[in-house]
C-alpha cells in the first residue's frame, strides 16, 4: 500500500526547505527527503560557517544561463526583501559584509534552524538518509519507492542541488531525473572555483602562496575587481572564482594587479625622479613587495630604474595591469561552490517551475541551468525558485 500525500520533495538543502515549508503553509501534505543523514550541510559550511545567505543587489543580471530571462519572474515573486523580512522575523543578527552580501552574525545553523522551524510550523514530514529506489508516474500520480515503502504523491519536487562538494553527499541524481521525464539538460561544469596552471605559472603562485591583492580579473567582456589569493594550487579570491563561472578552456584571463594606477606611468615617473632606485621597490609602491619581485623576475626586468629603458618599463607595467594567463582547468567540483549547467529551462515554467511536458513534476534550485554569482544570489536564487514551486506544488 502507497502513503498518499500532496506533495513529495526529493533535497533538503536551500531550495527543498524553502519549498517545504511553503507548500505545507498552504495546507498540503509534504514529504521532505533527502538521502543524506545531516542536514542542508551546504548552508551549514557556506560563507565560512557564517552563511552569505543573500545580496541586496540581487538583480537578474548576476545570474548565468542559456535563458538569461529565466530568472526573472521567481526573483520577482520572492526577492532579496523577503527573505531579509523571514530573518528577521526571527530575529536572526546579521551584517552586509561588502557589496551586499548578508552573512549571520553568528553562524549558518541559525538559517539551518529557520528552515527547519517553519517546516515544522507547516507540517512538514522531513526524513533524512532515505535511499529512492525508484519514481515512477502513472495517472493516479508520483510513486516514489523509498527503502521504508512507497509513497504517492500528486505533485514531485526535484531539489537535489548539482555536483559541487561532493563530500557532502552531491550526485547527479536530479539530472537522471530530468532525462527519465524526458526533459533536456545542458552540460554541467564546476562553477565559483579556483583555477589551476601549468608548471611555470603554478612554481610562481607557489612561492607567493598566501599572498593576496585587490586585482581586476577579466575574461572576454566579462571583469570582476576583488580579492585574488596565490595558493599553492593556482589562482583563487573572490574575482578568481566569478571569472570561473565565464572562463572556457584554453583561454587566457586577464590579471590586473593594480587596477587604480597605470603600472607603466608610475614607473617612468619614478625612473624620472630617482633613476637610481631599484626597479622591484619603485614598483612595491603599487604591489606587495614579494610580488613585485617576481613580477620583474617573470619579465626579466631588474635592476636600476636608469638601466632599463622606457620599453621594457612600459612592458613590464603592462604585465602589471594586464598580465594575460592562460588556466589549464579548474580545482574541479571537490571545491566548486556550484555547478553550471542543468535543467534546461526550455523544458519549464519560468512562473511555477513546472516542467512543460510533465504536469506535477518541478526542478528547482542548483540542478536547474540558473547559477548566480558569488555572493548570496545563489541561495536568493535557492530561496525564490522554492517559494515558487512551493506555491504552485
Amino acid at each position: 500500500m502507497a502513503t498518499d500525500i500532496d506533495v513529495m520533495v526529493i533535497g533538503a538543502g536551500a531550495a527543498g526547505l524553502m519549498c517545504a515549508n511553503t507548500a505545507g503553509k498552504r495546507g498540503r501534505r509534504v514529504l521532505l527527503v533527502d538521502h543524506a543523514t545531516k542536514l542542508a550541510e551546504k548552508i551549514r559550511i557556506s560563507g565560512g560557517g557564517r552563511c552569505n545567505f543573500t545580496n541586496l543587489y540581487t538583480a537578474p543580471e548576476a545570474f548565468l544561463s542559456a535563458n538569461p530571462h529565466f530568472c526573472k519572474s521567481a526573483l520577482r515573486q520572492y526577492d532579496q526583501h523577503d527573505f531579509i523580512a523571514l530573518v528577521d522575523r526571527h530575529k536572526i543578527a546579521y551584517h552586509e559584509k561588502k557589496l551586499g552580501q548578508l552573512f549571520c552574525d553568528d553562524s549558518a545553523q541559525n538559517i539551518i534552524d529557520m528552515l527547519v522551524l517553519e517546516c515544522q510550523q507547516a507540517g512538514v514530514d522531513l526524513q533524512m538518509g532515505r535511499k529512492i529506489n525508484n519514481v515512477d508516474r502513472r495517472e493516479d500520480g508520483f510513486h516514489i519507492t523509498l527503502d521504508t515503502g512507497v509513497v504517492r504523491a500528486q505533485s514531485l519536487v526535484v531539489a537535489t542541488g548539482g555536483l559541487s562538494i561532493p563530500k557532502i553527499g552531491a550526485t547527479g541524481f536530479g539530472y537522471q531525473l530530468a532525462k527519465q521525464f524526458g526533459l533536456q539538460t545542458l552540460a554541467q561544469r564546476p562553477g565559483l572555483v579556483p583555477l589551476t596552471f601549468d608548471q611555470d605559472v603554478l612554481t610562481r603562485c607557489k612561492s607567493l602562496s598566501g599572498l593576496s591583492v585587490e586585482a581586476e580579473v577579466g575574461y572576454r567582456s566579462t571583469a570582476f575587481a576583488e580579492g585574488l589569493l596565490f595558493t599553492h594550487r593556482g589562482l583563487s579570491g573572490p574575482s578568481i572564482l566569478q571569472i570561473s563561472s565565464y572562463w572556457h578552456e584554453a583561454m587566457p584571463v586577464s590579471v590586473n594587479l593594480a587596477p587604480q594606477h597605470d603600472a607603466a606611468a608610475h614607473l617612468l615617473g619614478g625612473k624620472a625622479r630617482q633613476p637610481k632606485a631599484d626597479v622591484a621597490n619603485c614598483l612595491a609602491d603599487l604591489l606587495p613587495k614579494r610580488l613585485a619581485a617576481e613580477i620583474c623576475d617573470l619579465v626579466g626586468v631588474v635592476g636600476r630604474l636608469a638601466d632599463r629603458s622606457d620599453k621594457h618599463l612600459r612592458y613590464l607595467g603592462k604585465m602589471v595591469n594586464d598580465w594575460q594567463l592562460t588556466p589549464n582547468g579548474t580545482e574541479g567540483y571537490r571545491t566548486a561552490e556550484v555547478t553550471l549547467g542543468g535543467v534546461d529551462t526550455n523544458g519549464l515554467s519560468s512562473k511555477t517551475m513546472e516542467a512543460k511536458t510533465v504536469s506535477g513534476l518541478y526542478f528547482i534550485g542548483e540542478v536547474v541551468d540558473v547559477t548566480g554569482h558569488l555572493g548570496g544570489y545563489n541561495f536568493q536564487w535557492a530561496w525564490s525558485s522554492g517559494f515558487v514551486a512551493g506555491q504552485n506544488a
